[in-house]
């Protein structure tokens, strides 16, 4: 290599790393290429071929995990994503990118109609989205972000421009979607909680008359194996329950809204709040930063807490279960669900050393028979340790059980997944999901949030302690 090539390569490298840990590793340096090679230039894609445009709490863990290689990038990713925001407060589950043809991902921008079909709920005119929504990660997200450089980030006003948009976020959330009257939110698709084809679902979903099958086109199954998406029915039912929201303007409740059609489907899961709960803690902490005491915040993440165990913890089971607002009961199938409430920091002793035997037992296998948290009970009748979220493996699930386990002191445990985690991303080519028996790649390899999240583990043995929240 000559001097130019060499200066070339050195000039590539620095911009690329940031902060990187003591001994740097190749697997750092492969994830930074994934998320390198994924970068739009304002945002990131999940994966180039199988999700072509923005994701949101794809976003959200990216960000994390960006923020190792260069807080702007960071910062970027979750400005992108909230410039969509609608008026209404709710962050849309996708943000389209123009320049990919309508064909190359179901449902299309066509499909959802956010400037028409949204327009009562206030959809940006200028950008295509979805008017679903994902789970609030990303108040957790900005702090983070912040903290990797807090210099940076009070510079360009960061947490002051990101502060009322979240804010807005959470009261869509605690407000709009409180459909249960217990204080919890519900969400009203199953690609809203993010496990898009969880038994959990399958309860409540089985209310909901398909779409015929002539009326969509499934893109995803050009990407990745029939055996490992969901099946045609159900992803009838999803396209369904998606159209019908649609039609009825985005609004919300159980009857749909004046105009709205009657909604078949409403859940509340255990993740999808303690992620708001977790956010709300965090959004305490950015009130503090921008001078406020964030008292208030706090104490309404208590009162959720209280409300999640109140109507999702079942103590003889020993984990918490999504309830279905519709049908007026828990849903019992377990889930990796279950376990995410781990991340609460006031979560009482004694349901962290319940859930911590569960994740343990025979129905998750942490630490004995499988390598990574599955997203589904080991001995359910449903599991399959290939299909999309009814068994496998998922990077970012085993990201919140490892910060969960740490929050409360589960060292060892949280060491071993840590470990783990890192070595199934280095071996699968960062997959997007994996067998949790043999860490074999399913779906999308070089994924997004896989490669970020792989950086964050990467940084652990080096971060602050506001870094940990």
């Amino acid at each position: 290599m000559d001097r130019t090539a060499q200066l070339t390569a050195r000039l590539t490298e620095r911009e690329f790393v940031y902060d990187p840990p003591p001994t740097r590793s190749s697997l750092h340096s492969r994830a930074a290429r994934v998320l390198e090679d994924n970068w739009t230039g304002t945002s990131t894609v999940p994966s180039r071929g199988l999700y072509p445009h923005q994701w949101s709490w794809d976003s959200a863990f990216i960000a994390i995990g960006l923020r190792h290689l260069s807080p702007l990038r960071a910062q970027t990713e979750l400005e992108t994503l909230l410039a969509a925001q609608w008026d209404d407060g709710r962050i849309p589950h996708i943000v389209f990118n123009p320049s990919v043809p309508l064909d190359a991902y179901f449902p299309s921008p066509d499909f959802w109609r956010s400037s028409t079909a949204g327009r009562a709920a206030g959809a940006p005119r200028t950008v295509q989205t979805s008017g679903i929504v994902q789970p609030p990660v990303h108040a957790l997200a900005a702090w983070l972000v912040h903290c990797s450089d807090p210099g940076l980030s009070r510079a360009r006003g960061f947490l002051t421009r990101m502060y009322p948009r979240l804010a807005a976020w959470h009261r869509y959330l605690l407000h709009r979607r409180d459909l249960g009257g217990g204080s919890l939110a519900s969400v009203v698709h199953p690609w809203e909680q993010g496990m898009d084809n969880s038994p959990c679902w399958d309860l409540p979903l089985s209310r909901v008359t398909p779409a015929p099958a002539r009326s969509f086109r499934r893109a995803d199954l050009a990407h990745g194996a029939a055996e490992d998406r969901p099946t045609d029915l159900d992803y009838g039912r999803y396209v369904r329950l998606a159209a019908d929201y649609r039609d009825g303007e985005y609004r919300d409740g159980l009857d749909g809204g004046q105009g709205g059609g009657r909604s078949e489907f409403a859940v509340e899961d255990p993740s999808f709040n303690a992620l708001l709960i977790a956010s709300e803690h965090a959004l305490a902490r950015i009130a503090q930063e921008l001078g406020a005491t964030g008292t208030a915040r706090h104490a309404r993440a208590e009162r959720l807490t209280a409300a999640l165990i109140d109507r999702l913890w079942d103590p003889a089971e020993g984990m918490f279960f999504s309830r279905d607002v519709r049908g007026g009961g828990l849903i019992p199938e377990r889930s990796v669900s279950g376990l995410i409430p781990l991340l609460l920091p006031t979560l009482p002793r004694d349901i962290v050393e319940a859930l911590v035997r569960t994740a343990a037992s025979q129905r998750f296998g942490l630490g004995g028979t499988t390598r990574l948290v599955p997203s589904y009970d080991l001995l359910g009748e449903a599991f399959d340790p290939h299909r999309y979220w009814r068994g496998p493996a998922w990077f970012n699930t085993g990201w919140l059980v490892e910060r969960g386990l740490r929050t409360h002191g589960e060292r060892g445990r949280a060491d071993a997944l840590r470990r783990a985690v890192l070595d199934i991303a280095d071996t699968s080519g960062f997959a997007e999901y994996v067998d949790p028996y043999t860490g074999e790649a399913c779906g999308a390899t070089g994924f997004g949030w896989t490669a970020a999240l792989t950086l964050d583990l990467l940084h652990t043995g080096t971060a602050k302690g506001g870094d940990r929240q």
